[in-house]
């Protein structure tokens, strides 16, 4: 009783080695498959070649097409379907660490953002959201939401945008430098002590955005919406301003310079004529 304990011990041991090795497994099935088929087909293959051999090339066409038809489909749908669920899983994970105000959080969702944007998602909604001390260089965020974002002392250059949803999201000491934000709406903004040299602010709402001591060198703010923004000891150095709603002189006096920027024609010769210092520094 004893050996035969052991035996189907052994043999159970077999067993599962074997069948937690699937290429193995596969093998081993195949082969066994394949010496039942041949045996049983054997007699055709001595007496009736000719006629056996053209059904075995009808079978294998039918093999063919099934590859090509079912099989195609069906890996389309799978990998689609896989697609999908990392998408949701991205967009879940932002939602688990929305809130939490720690580095891991930041991090991890500034990673499900380009992962994201590698699957071609764009308008993704970061409320909430720490991102602050992040690289964010280069993402498309179009049409996102990012009200009340923490995004202070990060890097966004060249990022995209434009039409984003930033009314109170804390930009502080991080760089915009080339960022479009072409038509976002950045209402109660803060960008103080932040780099936006060639930033794209066109057509966007800055009421009351905080630019103070902010580097808006050769910024294009035209057009856009600028009743009550701060601009103390900002530098508006070639900037473009032509077209700018609600902007005022008693704004612009507390720039640190206004050297080349540009104005509408009536409020530039105000500039001149009330802040002759700013324009010619």
């Amino acid at each position: 009783m004893s050996f035969l304990r052991n035996r189907l011990k052994r043999l159970n041991e077999t067993f599962n080695n074997v069948i937690e090795k699937p290429l193995l497994t596969s093998t081993i099935v195949l082969v066994v498959i394949a010496i039942i088929v041949i045996g049983l087909s054997l007699r055709y293959y001595i007496n009736d070649f000719d006629s056996f051999w053209a059904q075995v090339l009808a079978e294998a066409h039918g093999m063919i097409f099934d590859i090509a038809v079912i099989g195609i489909l069906i890996f389309w749908l799978n990998q689609n379907g896989q697609t999908r669920q990392r998408i949701r899983f991205y967009r879940d994970e932002i939602d688990d660490f929305r809130l939490w105000e720690s580095e891991e959080a930041a991090f991890r969702t500034v990673g499900n953002i380009k992962r994201l944007n590698r699957h071609k998602i764009y308008e993704i909604n970061l409320v909430n959201c720490f991102l602050a001390r992040t690289n964010l260089n280069y993402v498309n965020l179009s049409g996102s939401n990012l009200n009340s974002a923490n995004i202070s002392q990060s890097s966004l250059i060249e990022a995209n945008l434009e039409n984003t949803r930033l009314n109170q999201t804390n930009f502080e000491n991080s760089n915009l430098n080339q960022a479009n934000l072409t038509g976002a709406y950045v209402s109660g903004a803060n960008f103080k002590d932040a780099y936006l040299i060639k930033a794209q602010f066109e057509n966007a709402f800055l009421i009351k955005a905080n630019f103070n001591n902010a580097y808006l060198m050769e910024a294009n703010l035209r057009n856009s919406y600028l009743m009550g923004a701060d601009f103390e000891n900002a530098s508006l150095y070639k900037a473009d301003l032509r077209g700018a709603k609600g902007l005022t002189i008693e704004q612009l006096a507390k720039a640190k310079t206004l050297y080349l920027a540009l104005f509408d024609d009536e409020l530039f010769e105000d500039v001149k004529t009330a802040l002759p210092e700013l324009v010619g520094s």
